[in-house]
């Protein structure tokens, strides 16, 4: 038996960096996703190793059964009903074990991966050898969520093949958890992403579990349902930012100008909300989608602007910002900033074609507005990916012929 398992990405539609200052935010999954699949070994194959493979990165980490039971036989039984933290002390023994792949230290985001999978593995499943192959249409580090996906995805293949949950091993395609099972996945791939990241909010973990979108202020997560169909080209500059210090020079800012800044978190609240709203309000027919798409392209630029008053923009940012005006399509960061991604909302045919009016025989003649716009990003040197917004959370399939 081999269980697979998809979990989305994310992306911040409102409100990042105010939301640490008491705004509402907003975010919603992606249909970009980390697949992981799962395998035990048969009695005949005499295979004694858990073996982790990420293929995308053509890296491969494996650990006789034995010699992960000795480094951590103090942790005790395992119990995946149980959601349980990694101590500091079993981060150490845990770290042991990664230290004998000899990962380098300015992999340091490869290796607490490495880590988060060692304690959910043995945390779940205990001492069995398997396979476990991770892929990703995510790019790393860039503020979609790929660490978040990882441990999602993960989660649910482990307790897809434990005695914590029940499911139909017979059923054919991707199949959802319950709301349950939802749950348990959701918690033990949060102790996961503590392990990754120290001190997580749990945002991204909570919207690659469930999909859709959700809003959140004050550690409070609301989970919503979008009516209408959203369309995003992500734009990857691949400009590193640090996270940290992002989210520092914002608070030095607010502490110099408390009361200008005060006044701009209380504006992305505004967006927050108000987004939020549109996204969840019905749309009957192409004219009342065209227009909840203006009055979302508008907000977007509105908390751009917002989010250049907090100081998080970056030359690259602004390249993409002033390639898609040119093609009047409404873009934003997504995330810390500061590098990372930016959001430009596709609009449905309907607007493209009247987008189309504006744009000069040239551009008419050589494609779609779309075409245009990635051709010119990518010669920038930027990686362009397209994707829905709002989608399903975490699925798993299984296949017993393996």
């Amino acid at each position: 038996m081999e269980v697979r398992a998809r979990a989305p990405g994310k992306i911040i539609l409102a409100g990042e960096h105010a939301v640490v200052h008491g705004s509402t935010a907003v975010a919603a999954s992606i249909d970009l996703y980390t697949y992981v699949s799962l395998s035990f070994p048969t009695h005949s194959d005499n295979d004694d190793k858990l073996k982790l493979h990420f293929k995308d990165m053509d890296l491969e980490f494996s650990w006789p059964v034995g010699r992960i039971k000795a480094a951590l036989s103090k942790i005790g039984s395992n119990d995946s009903s149980s959601p349980k933290s990694c101590s500091s002390e079993t981060i150490k023994l845990i770290a042991t074990l990664v230290k004998e792949h000899n990962i380098p230290e300015a992999n340091i985001t490869l290796a607490a991966g490495v880590s988060a999978f060692l304690w959910l593995y043995t945390s779940i499943q205990g001492y069995k050898p398997a396979k476990v192959v991770v892929t990703s249409e995510l790019p790393l580090s860039s503020g979609l969520g790929s660490s978040s996906a990882l441990c999602v995805s993960l989660c649910a293949a482990l307790l897809a093949l434990s005695d914590s949950v029940n499911l139909d091993c017979s059923h054919q395609g991707w199949l959802m958890f319950g709301e349950n099972e939802l749950d348990l996945v959701n918690k033990w791939a949060f102790e996961g992403e503590k392990i990754i990241h120290g001190k997580p909010s749990g945002i991204d973990n909570t919207v690659s579990t469930y999909g859709n979108m959700i809003k959140f202020r004050s550690g409070e997560l609301t989970r919503l349902r979008s009516n209408m169909p959203l369309k995003m080209l992500i734009t990857n500059t691949k400009v590193g930012r640090n996270t940290k210090a992002l989210v520092a020079s914002v608070s030095e800012r607010t502490f110099s100008h408390p009361i200008a800044m005060a006044s701009v978190f209380k504006a992305v609240d505004s967006i927050s909300n108000e987004v939020a709203t549109i996204i969840q309000s019905p749309a009957h027919d192409d004219i009342a989608i065209t227009e909840k798409e203006d009055k979302l392209e508008e907000l977007m630029e509105m908390n751009q602007g917002l989010l250049q008053c907090m100081g998080v923009s970056h030359a690259s940012i602004e390249t993409v910002l002033r390639t898609t005006l040119k093609f009047k399509l409404a873009s934003k960061l997504t995330g810390a900033g500061g590098g990372g991604c930016v959001l430009t909302l596709l609009p449905t045919h309907a607007l493209l074609l009247l987008l189309n009016v504006f744009m000069t025989p040239h551009i008419l003649l050589s494609g779609t507005v779309v075409d245009k716009v990635i051709a010119e990003l990518e010669g920038c040197g930027f990686q362009c990916l397209i994707a829905g917004i709002g989608v399903k959370g975490v699925q798993i399939c299984f296949d017993s012929s393996s």
